[in-house]
């Protein structure tokens, strides 16, 4: 098992708007993520701690502007939040080992996938394509980030 932990050395590659969204709860604007239309097939980990978060495979077009999962891989790495920041009432999503602001989680998403949208922040993730996976330590999720057709 990898040891999944934010460190000085992690947060110091940040970009300043990594830094905004990771580690301030910040939200990217909408359509300007790298990750918004990303089709290739991988696997998304949070850009602090390296912990995986999300599969491609659960990765569908919301039409929100942010990149949106119906479920995380493993729900022990995500953490769910009462937000009431901005007058609302949201949950939101963190990464649990990295303690990373990832987005917020919604109950808008496919029924037929569960019903949830987890809309992500492009800046709080990082892509490994499938063909990586193994090299970079994640081998154990490639059953996960199959293509579903």
């Amino acid at each position: 098992m990898t040891a999944y932990a934010k460190s000085a050395e992690a947060i110091a590659r940040l970009t300043p708007e990594q830094y905004r969204v990771t580690q301030q709860s910040g939200t990217e604007r909408a359509w300007t993520g790298e990750y918004n239309f990303n089709k290739a097939v991988g696997l998304y980990v949070d850009i602090v701690s390296g912990e995986p978060l999300f599969a491609s495979s659960d990765k569908f077009d919301s039409g929100c502007g942010w990149p949106s999962f119906t479920k995380p891989v493993e729900a022990a790495h995500v953490v769910e939040l009462r937000d009431t920041t901005h007058g609302m009432i949201r949950t939101e999503v963190r990464s649990a080992h990295g303690d990373s602001h990832l987005g917020h989680v919604f109950p808008d998403g496919p029924r037929d996938r569960g019903g949830l949208r987890y809309c992500i922040n492009s800046a709080s993730l990082r892509f490994i394509p499938r063909e990586k996976m193994e090299e970079e330590g994640y081998g154990a999720y490639l059953d996960q980030v199959e293509d579903v057709k």
